[in-house]
């Protein structure tokens, strides 16, 4: 039987007990990324903190399917349908087609979202797959008469509904109604500010590369009808929980009840999950700055990447989050002390599962205390200071990193297994991988095959791996 847990719902405005509409199992859809890009690490962090949800409601006893959507049409820059078309977009920069530039970002995504420990979800769906659910949804929404056609566009009205600002307290409404009355780029076609586009047959957009025959005339959809119909295609007309980063709440999440509430005639989702941003001291990150900092340039200057996944898990989902390398290297100190810790228990010996209970009990109310990752990593350091056998130990931390992921059994084992190495060695060497990574930065290919086959003759194998570049004496 699955235990309690409660997290902050957004649409309450509070911490809540997550009652499932099954007991003991949990729908959970998660807003996936936009292809046309990178994905930067403040995208990362939302994924982490959505990937500890995932195990710590499998750690409380709930049977979790989690979908994921990639949005490969329809989403211009400006989440208010407005602005440049963000895939088309990618593929002039790059000279690509807009389909080849989705398949390399949604690759060096997953890559990126593997290698900082996350668990795939059950199931991931592009919007391009989903055409005629949407063409669906939208001719409902036209019968039942929540849409119009304007234009040569399909156009929620949300002067249909009762509230559409369904997130916000009163002041806040105020405020968003403010701002969107302001909107510098108006759609004259709107009855209203706040009406969104279903579905593209005119616009300013006569390149566009991906269209579809319509009921309407040829086109593509909106981008926020896409997460309503794929959820509801491998979930079901009801969801238990939404997630996503805080600058989906308006308006996209906003968009996606309006259209599905107004499509089903019910409650669509009762539990919404968002996490907060990671931060720069410049502020926000965000992929308009430039450069991305990725968790694979990460991985070239050095970091493992469960480096920053520990970071992330060490402050809270909803608080933000200021990154500076200063501080990543602070964090990798701490984590290698970690990893030396549990690398001196030794597994021999009995179990003591009254102990070992106790701990789990511990580990979990933390977790469901609203996520409390931070509480959760100081009970593990609890374990490590508490005086038990080193085997109970080690089957404690086992449990914990199945929510924690930081594969610190793993890295304690390889640790043990480096110890014999010569510290000059391992200086040289490392100093040498990092010779050929800034090589490779600089695409000095030569320089970085010269260093892998001088490493060679010395006797030590280098790989690139997805959790960086890894050694071992040959």
């Amino acid at each position: 039987m699955a235990e309690k847990f409660s997290f902050y719902n957004s649409l309450t405005r509070k911490v809540e007990e997550f009652v499932p509409l099954e007991p003991g199992k949990v729908s959970m859809y998660t807003c996936g990324p936009t292809v046309y890009h990178y994905a930067h690490i403040g995208n990362i962090r939302t994924y982490i903190m959505q990937d500890a949800l995932v195990k710590a409601l499998t750690y409380a006893g709930y049977e979790v399917k989690r979908v994921m959507n990639i949005t490969d049409v329809g989403h211009l820059s400006s989440d208010a349908d407005t602005g440049e078309d963000k895939m088309l977009a990618g593929a002039k920069r790059e000279h690509k087609s807009v389909m080849e530039i989705a398949k390399f970002y949604t690759d060096a995504f997953f890559r990126d979202f593997e290698a900082v420990g996350n668990k795939m979800p059950d199931v991931i769906e592009p919007a391009t797959n989903c055409i005629p659910e949407f063409i669906h949804m939208i001719e409902v929404l036209l019968q039942k008469g929540y849409a119009y056609q304007a234009g040569g566009n399909i156009y929620f009205d949300t002067s249909k509904l009762d509230d559409y600002y369904v997130f916000s307290s009163s002041v806040e409404k105020e405020e968003l109604q403010i701002g969107v009355r302001d909107d510098v780029e108006e759609d004259i076609n709107k009855k209203n500010k706040t009406d969104f586009v279903l579905w593209f047959t005119k616009s300013k957009f006569e390149d566009q590369a991906l269209k579809w025959d319509s009921p309407w005339g040829v086109g593509y959809p909106g981008w926020h009808i896409e997460c309503s119909c794929i959820s509801m295609k491998h979930l079901g007309d009801r969801l238990d929980i939404h997630c996503g980063g805080v600058d989906n709440i308006f308006p996209h999440h906003t968009n996606e009840i309006a259209q599905s509430e107004s499509y089903l005639g019910h409650d669509w989702c009762r539990y919404w999950f968002h996490s907060n941003h990671l931060n720069d001291r410049a502020g926000k990150m965000s992929k308009s700055k430039g450069a991305v900092l990725t968790v694979s340039v990460l991985m070239e200057k050095g970091y493992d990447p469960l480096v920053y996944r520990f970071f992330c898990l060490q402050s809270h989902y909803r608080k933000p989050l200021e990154f500076s390398f200063d501080v990543l290297d602070n964090t990798r100190a701490t984590y290698n002390k970690l990893i030396k810790r549990v690398s001196e228990l030794n597994a021999r010996g009995e179990v003591s599962e009254e102990a070992k209970k106790e701990y789990m009990d511990r580990f979990r109310e933390a977790l469901s205390d609203d996520l409390n990752t931070s509480m959760a990593i100081t009970i593990l350091y609890d374990v490590l200071k508490a005086d038990l056998d080193d085997a109970t130990k080690l089957s404690i931390v086992e449990s914990f990193d199945t929510v924690l992921s930081l594969d610190l059994i793993g890295h304690a084992k390889k640790l043990s297994e480096d110890a014999s190495v010569d510290p000059e060695l391992e200086k040289y060497v490392l100093e040498q991988i990092a010779k050929r990574a800034e090589a490779k930065k600089a695409k000095d290919f030569a320089t970085a095959d010269a260093i892998r086959n001088e490493l060679l003759e010395k006797g030590v194998e280098i790989k690139d791996t997805r959790e960086g570049v890894k050694w071992q004496l040959i």
